[in-house]
């Protein structure tokens, strides 16, 4: 990721920790006035939202370090780790929910609160629709696996203030007060969700899942007249960084810039009909000496 693209990630990142944490102490806040289990459960999952934005800043700051002797390959995996460890800490936020959740269903208490309580409610759904949607666009443009990722935890903020209101209405119009802690634990299965989601995503890029198609990359190295077979292929990294090697078997007549131009080609069309941002590594065998 180069300077320009770091410094704007981190301008999005601020802006986003702002409006999470304006969104989160009102919940919180009108929550514990209210005596609703499931406002303050949404709004300490709202409060992630601007942990995770914090720890995405140091992250970013991390992975932005160029190229050194004991990182030939840079830095950027310290952004999958800073997203590794936002996943664990929505798994911690959730038995906390949970529990105080449990302790509302054998002690239920009813929510008291007017048409301001709804009337906030709205509002922060409002504003987290503004982020989720902001941030998603802006990951997309600058390549920020930690922006889209972080994004996609807003979006689960989004339905579950929506059961949140849901359930106050319910209260409103009658419904017992039990379905409050309820739905803290429904609360509590969307942040369970959003975890795996980051923790699974995350996890694949740190131990080399295959981040690209074998047969696409085949498709394209056997596209080129001059590559009679292709073997040995590996891929690995994320959208925004993907490194792929490979064997492709040559006419042996061919001299080494010929060879060299080959392999160029083939780089550029992989880059131009699968990522843009593959780097790619071509080992070439002589057609009829190939290795075993």
């Amino acid at each position: 990721m180069s300077q320009g693209s770091t410094t704007q990630v981190k301008k999005v990142l601020w802006i986003i920790l702002f409006a999470n944490l304006i969104v989160a102490v009102t919940k919180i806040i009108i929550g514990s006035i209210i005596q609703s289990s499931s406002m303050t459960a949404d709004g300490f999952h709202s409060l992630t939202d601007g942990v995770s934005n914090i720890i995405g800043l140091i992250g970013i700051g991390l992975a932005s370090k160029p190229v050194d002797k004991n990182h030939p390959y840079g830095h950027k995996k310290y952004e999958f780790l800073t997203s590794l460890f936002i996943g664990g800490m929505l798994l911690v936020i959730v038995a906390k929910i949970v529990l105080e959740a449990i302790e509302r269903i054998v002690d239920p208490i009813i929510p008291q609160f007017g048409a301001e309580t709804i009337a906030a409610l709205i509002a922060t759904l409002v504003v987290n629709f503004v982020v989720c949607v902001y941030e998603n666009r802006q990951g997309k443009r600058l390549n920020s696996f930690i922006l889209i990722s972080d994004s996609l935890h807003t979006k689960s903020d989004i339905y579950v203030s929506l059961g949140v209101l849901l359930t106050l209405i319910g209260i409103k119009l009658g419904a017992p007060p039990i379905i409050d802690p309820i739905m803290s634990i429904i609360v509590g299965g969307f942040i369970i969700r959003a975890a795996v989601d980051i923790i699974k995503s995350t996890s694949e890029v740190l131990v080399d899942k295959a981040s690209v198609d074998l047969a696409s990359i085949q498709a394209v190295a056997k596209s080129f007249a001059q590559v009679a077979d292709v073997h040995e292929i590996r891929s690995r990294g994320s959208d925004t960084d993907v490194y792929v090697d490979m064997h492709i078997i040559i006419d042996p007549t061919m001299n080494i810039e010929e060879a060299h131009g080959l392999v160029h080609e083939i780089e550029e069309k992989l880059k131009s009909e699968i990522n843009p941002h593959i780097q790619v590594m071509v080992h070439t065998e002589p057609l009829g000496k190939q290795s075993e």
